[in-house]
């Protein structure tokens, strides 16, 4: 059965020294709401030469709580910008989940609204 968890998260990106065109960013999360954790991952992105255009991917490993259950699992991102209009994918790694978060699978969706993120993550535990 799927269930939902929902809530806010702070981000902080810190650039990276970029050997090519290609921005190279470290992401540090902290998740609250159903999901109480905290995340270390790594974000690509590129832009273009025409406005509000862009693409980026990103992989980040989640520790925490998930509606009470412990353990870790990762978030695979991949997101495009087409004159303005977004286009987010971000996935759970298959088989990514461990501890009490073992087989956990699901997506995630981001929103951001006044500088403030919010995510719902979409997910199914066995047993849950």
């Amino acid at each position: 059965m799927k269930s939902l968890a929902a809530g806010a998260f702070e981000v902080k990106m810190t650039p990276q020294d970029a050997l090519t065109a290609v921005g190279r960013f470290v992401l540090d999360k902290v998740f609250h709401g159903d999901l109480e954790a905290e995340s270390l991952g790594e974000m690509l992105s590129i832009g273009t030469a025409t406005a509000g255009s862009a693409g980026y991917v990103a992989l980040e490993v989640v520790t925490g709580t998930l509606s009470g259950r412990s353990g870790a699992f990762a978030l695979q991102h991949s997101g495009i910008m087409n004159r303005g209009a977004p286009s987010l994918s971000l996935q759970v790694i298959p088989d990514s989940g461990t501890l009490e978060l073992t087989g956990l699978s699901g997506t995630m969706a981001i929103e951001r609204s006044d500088g403030k993120h919010e995510y719902t993550l979409e997910y199914e535990l066995p047993d849950s």
